[in-house]
């Protein structure tokens, strides 16, 4: 089954005069793949600007745009359409010599995640390895997805979930300490936990489906083999989740056998359909949805706002198979 997401992403800088303005990078594009399909995309800008296209280090899609004149107000507004398949990512199949944790990945796969391997902030490491050894055995192994679920549930259950409109990212062992953060905190500390346990995960940056935020009633398509694209509506319900109405960060996991995995410890999920991904990096600064500069004093800023808007306008149902 898949479902057609519609996204809607405006972000605007306000100034108290016109000011200048530097090339800017914008990553607001779901990056597609097996699992979701972009069927159409839009970029405004105002003011007056060029767009190009270009593939970061990590082949994510960046719009860098060029304002061609001073304005007061630097807006980007984006649309998008997609399907989004879901995968079933707690039935893939781990490779034998995975299933069990501790295990040591290939020579080849150690070369290729090298980049996501290390831990960003070593000295932060010893507060980690206290916080995680409660998910240890004391001796013996442990299932790898074992580990990885409680530790996804336990940064839900046990930390408090509290928006920040400042740009940053805490360090981990201040969440820890917080036991308090936003989604991209979230995302860092068990991303940080995960590198710390020797297992490569990179920094996911997107959106994320609300249904409690979503006013539309949308139809379930359902291909019945005899009238193509006929139409029934069906009712939800959906978990309650968090951070939706803006950008929203988690994280990937590499399991050899299953491969990349998302984990969104915000909401304690492991991929479906309700995680768009824009991008993923070796660490949060890389994963900015804007980042550009102007030309002016400091007070002439007056302010940021970001909205975003996941309405889901359909559902597709596969037939089910004849008996």
């Amino acid at each position: 089954m898949s479902v057609f997401l519609e996204v809607e992403h405006v972000t605007t800088y306000r100034y108290n005069k016109p000011v200048e303005f530097s090339t800017h990078h914008v990553m607001f594009r779901p990056r597609p793949a097996h699992d979701i399909r972009v069927l159409s995309s839009t970029l405004e800008v105002s003011p007056h600007s060029i767009q190009y296209w270009k593939h970061d280090v990590f082949s994510n899609s960046v719009a860098v745009v060029e304002p061609r004149v001073p304005a007061d107000m630097l807006q980007f507004r984006a649309r998008f359409v997609i399907e989004h398949f879901g995968v079933k990512n707690l039935e893939l199949p781990l490779a034998p010599e995975a299933e069990n944790y501790p295990f040591q990945y290939g020579d080849e796969d150690r070369l290729d995640l090298a980049t996501f391997l290390p831990q960003q902030y070593p000295e932060d490491q010893a507060a980690l390895r206290e916080w995680v050894a409660q998910f240890l055995p004391r001796r013996g192994t442990i299932h790898t997805r074992d580990i990885l679920g409680n530790l996804n549930a336990a940064i839900r259950g046990d930390f408090r979930y509290q928006s920040r409109d400042a740009m940053g990212t805490q360090r981990p062992a201040e969440t820890l300490d917080r036991r308090s953060g936003t989604c991209r905190d979230f995302a860092l500390l068990m991303m940080e936990v995960v590198r710390g346990l020797g297992i490569a995960a990179r920094f996911v940056s997107g959106y994320l489906y609300d249904a409690t935020l979503d006013t539309t009633n949308p139809p379930v398509i359902r291909n019945t083999g005899l009238q193509q694209g006929a139409r029934q509506i069906e009712s939800r319900d959906d978990p309650l989740v968090l951070g939706g109405g803006a950008t929203h960060a988690w994280l990937h996991v590499f399991l050899p056998g299953a491969g990349w995995v998302p984990y969104d410890p915000t909401n304690t999920l492991v991929g479906g359909a309700d995680l768009i991904r824009v991008a993923y990096t070796r660490k949060p600064e890389q994963a900015a949805p804007v980042s550009g500069s102007w030309t002016g004093a400091a007070s002439d800023f007056a302010g940021m706002d970001v909205a975003v808007s996941v309405k889901r306008i359909g559902q597709q149902v596969e037939p089910a198979l004849a008996r």
